[in-house]
């Protein structure tokens, strides 16, 4: 966003606007200095329950936000909405991250960590997932695959976002990358493109076993799984735990395939 923020010393009141990077705050350990979160940080369940919530994503409660005086707020480019983080960036210093691939995502828990005074937990944990993923065998040869966020409208995962990177990185060709981010899909497109897999995510839709039939109604030879959508999605420590997640992904779908 063209800015940039001086820390003159560790910031001691951090709120937090996105979830996956909320978990990976107290992942570093710095449980003891936040202070606000958004409703929608969920992880770890335990700790947010103690935290105040500042609004949503892409509703921020500006008042609760000055009442708890915050030294450092982090964000990200887009999971927030542009016109609060402005806002915000009037008073407070703001920290956004920008996220389409797994070695941005790594970047930026390096940075965090750099932030906070947690250099070393933030490079175990990148260490960690960096080696997670280099022994992650995808799909061979690669599928089409069509990986859906939404009911009614259906929307997809398109290209460029994070998504779509987990992904490419599982072997999953994404059927609709030729697309921007997360384009609406019509059943007629679906059938059109058929996709030899379809995922479907348990979040921000919360799809269920229940779905499956109206996707194979559609494409009755594709292969249909629901999916943990966290683990597709989040780009904080939860990556740790991708890795092995995304391996089960794969080989449920190799053994179904043969």
């Amino acid at each position: 966003m063209g800015r940039q923020i001086e820390l003159q010393q560790l910031p001691q009141r951090i709120i937090s606007l996105v979830p996956s990077q909320t978990e990976l705050l107290f992942d570093l350990g710095l449980g003891d200095r936040i202070v606000g979160v958004t409703k929608f940080c969920i992880h770890p369940k335990e700790q947010v329950k103690y935290k105040t919530i500042v609004g949503g994503t892409k509703n921020f409660k500006f008042d609760i936000i000055d009442q708890l005086q915050p030294d450092l707020i982090i964000g990200n480019k887009e999971e927030n909405y542009k016109e609060g983080i402005e806002q915000l960036q009037e008073k407070y210093r703001v920290w956004m991250s920008d996220i389409y691939t797994l070695a941005d995502a790594l970047q930026m828990m390096l940075q965090v960590g750099r932030m906070t005074g947690t250099e070393t937990q933030a490079a175990a944990l990148e260490q960690s997932i960096r080696s997670g993923f280099q022994r992650l065998q995808p799909v061979q040869p690669p599928i089409k695959t069509a990986y859906f966020i939404w009911r009614q409208p259906y929307m997809a995962v398109g290209g460029n976002n994070f998504i779509n990177h987990l992904l490419q990185q599982s072997g999953f060709e994404n059927a609709f990358a030729d697309l921007e981010r997360y384009p609406e899909i019509t059943p007629e497109r679906l059938q059109q493109v058929d996709p030899q897999l379809i995922l479907l995510s348990s979040e921000p839709y919360p799809f269920k076993e229940k779905h499956i039939s109206e996707f194979q109604e559609l494409c009755p030879q594709a292969t249909i799984k629901v999916v943990d959508g966290e683990m597709f999605s989040w780009y904080g420590s939860r990556l740790a735990k991708a890795p092995a997640y995304l391996q089960q992904v794969v080989n449920e779908v190799q053994t179904q395939r043969v």
